[in-house]
């Protein structure tokens, strides 16, 4: 599917349409590992290898994959120092910023309703 270009004001953009770039938006940082991507660098500036560290199970693949979404959407800045080898580190942008707050909102709700939701599966899949 093609995103439209979006030539009105934000407040006018349809977010339920298939089409909608806000859509997209979504898709994009809705996913676990971007949220917990995000989470990982926090206030903090991390390379390649200590976000790998911090984020339990998540692929070569998946993290470069989540790492180039995150900075083409503007949440991240991936800063490469001129180096041998190579050094590369990423940090939130104020953007990525903002929407860590949020996440930080959901982790907390996640915690909170833990058990509630475990209780909940165990009685459905019974």
């Amino acid at each position: 599917m093609v995103t439209k270009e979006f030539t009105g004001s934000p407040d006018d953009a349809d977010l339920r349409r298939a089409d909608s770039l806000g859509r997209e938006i979504f898709s994009d940082v809705a996913n676990k590992w971007a949220l917990l991507i995000i989470e990982a660098l926090g206030e903090n500036t991390l390379r390649f290898s200590e976000l790998r560290d911090e984020i339990e199970g998540i692929s070569h693949k998946m993290l470069t994959q989540n790492l180039r979404m995150l900075e083409r959407n503007g949440l991240l800045a991936r800063t490469v120092y001129p180096v041998v080898p190579p050094r590369v580190e990423y940090t939130l942008t104020e953007p990525g910023q903002a929407l860590r707050v949020t996440i930080d909102g959901l982790c907390d709700w996640t915690h909170r309703y833990f058990g509630h939701i475990e209780a909940s599966r165990h009685r459905f899949d019974a």
